[in-house]
């Protein structure tokens, strides 16, 4: 299997602050490959990284053969991919319709893709007309991946998208990131929680202290729960 992103060697700072130390990871096409670590290992600044949000002083990020680093932040969705951040940042007095033409807009895209992301989607397209604000917190959810799928990216990058949902919202998140996989999207999803992830991911990466110590399939992580209790420190 080919390789949608290939990150390499990335020391990244905050200010003068080293928070990622020479971080390499792979995701594959078509994968879904998760990282899970402590609050504070690195995660999250490993999305923003990508998206060229936090200043890297060495290393490399690649979007098969186009080098990310050093992009503008407003370029890098361009390239192909897309971020959906942690806390979803919708525009809650604007409709859900027009939260999705933001998306349609940064590619200039039209109907079609409209359509495509409404159908992954179902029940957004019954909330058209309904302010983002109003909606609960799994439809935003839904409708900041639906908004960020109207770039069509090559990866998507989810930060912690089942934060604060029920069980049964939690479960059609998890049903949406599966149907982007079957479309082609690689993912590299961000969680907290085991069980939220061995159903959808392929593989699992440990970040820690800014670095991945392991990265592993997702039946091996069944078989052995230790190595999350290693890392994360529950099982």
């Amino acid at each position: 299997m080919a390789d949608a992103l290939t990150i390499s060697g990335l020391d990244c700072f905050y200010g003068e602050t080293q928070v990622l130390f020479g971080l390499g990871l792979t995701l594959r096409q078509g994968e879904v490959h998760c990282l899970l670590g402590r609050n504070g290992a690195g995660k999250t600044t490993t999305l923003k990284a990508i998206m060229g949000l936090v200043s890297a002083r060495t290393g490399s990020v690649r979007l098969g053969d186009i080098e990310l680093t050093g992009l503008p932040p407003h370029e890098v969705p361009k390239a192909g991919v897309a971020y959906v951040p942690q806390g979803r940042r919708l525009f809650a007095e604007m409709t859900v319709a027009e939260n999705i033409e933001i998306g349609l807009m940064t590619r200039q895209r039209g109907k079609d893709v409209r359509e495509a992301v409404l159908d992954i989607f179902p029940v957004l397209r019954e909330r058209l007309r309904q302010r983002s604000g109003t909606l609960s917190g799994g439809e935003q959810q839904q409708l900041a991946m639906a908004r960020a799928l109207c770039l069509e990216p090559r990866v998507l990058l989810l930060d912690e998208p089942t934060e604060g949902l029920m069980p049964s919202m939690i479960a059609k998140i998890r049903q949406s990131v599966a149907s982007l996989r079957e479309r082609g999207v690689s993912t590299i999803l961000v969680e907290q929680r085991v069980e939220a992830v061995l159903s959808v991911a392929d593989r699992v990466s440990f970040i820690e202290n800014g670095r991945v110590r392991e990265t592993v399939g997702v039946d091996r992580l069944r078989e052995d729960p230790d190595i999350v209790k290693r890392y994360v420190g529950v099982s």
